[in-house]
């Protein structure tokens, strides 16, 4: 299988964040065929079309929009806040998705990850996210889903995903994503 670049976007922006930890892990266990490197949206101004409009894009927007271009496909991790994923993910998405008509997501592969402290795994940040991923013609791997729950009693005191049956899980997960992305990627 040819190699594939894939961005790794972690909702969560807190130093110790959960959604981080399960991402490195995701990153640790992929297949070799998948280069995963987390990209940082915690920078990016929130979106507003008048930098496009006047050409005035802040640094942080033309960085994300090549890297986003660049790459063959997407891990989302995201947390879950007020039944819904986090405002830092969806103006990531908004800010590589603009000018209209320059959407850079177009067409990649993407998978989700949902993390939480609670029981349901963040299910509800984990299906709201795969609506804006329609308009942006990313096309999400259905199965198998991915919603972890209890996430802080999986870790170890260093952030380190240590649970052997997630572990495993998240495995196989990756082995999926990586069918898709080639699957997706060989389609186009």
């Amino acid at each position: 299988m040819s190699q594939k670049q894939i961005g790794v976007l972690v909702g969560s922006l807190r130093a110790g964040s959960y959604c981080r930890a399960v991402a490195n892990a995701a990153i640790e266990l992929a297949p070799a065929s998948l280069t995963l490197r987390m990209l940082e949206i915690g920078d990016l101004p929130l979106y507003n079309q008048d930098f496009d409009d006047n050409k005035t894009q802040p640094e942080a927007y033309v960085r994300f929009r090549a890297e986003i271009a660049s790459l063959d496909g997407f891990l989302f991790v995201t947390p879950e806040y007020n039944r819904s994923f986090p405002a830092a993910l969806k103006n990531a998405l908004d800010v590589a998705s603009r000018p209209y008509g320059h959407n850079a997501w177009n067409g990649k592969p993407g998978a989700i990850i949902s993390a939480t402290l609670g029981t349901m795994g963040a299910v509800s940040a984990n299906l709201a996210l795969r609506h804006p991923m329609v308009f942006l013609n990313v096309p999400i791997m259905q199965q198998p889903e991915a919603y972890i729950g209890k996430v802080d009693s999986l870790l170890d005191e260093h952030g380190k995903l240590t649970n052997a049956s997630t572990r495993k899980f998240l495995q196989t997960y990756m082995e999926a994503f990586e069918r898709w992305v080639h699957t997706i990627s060989d389609a186009h």
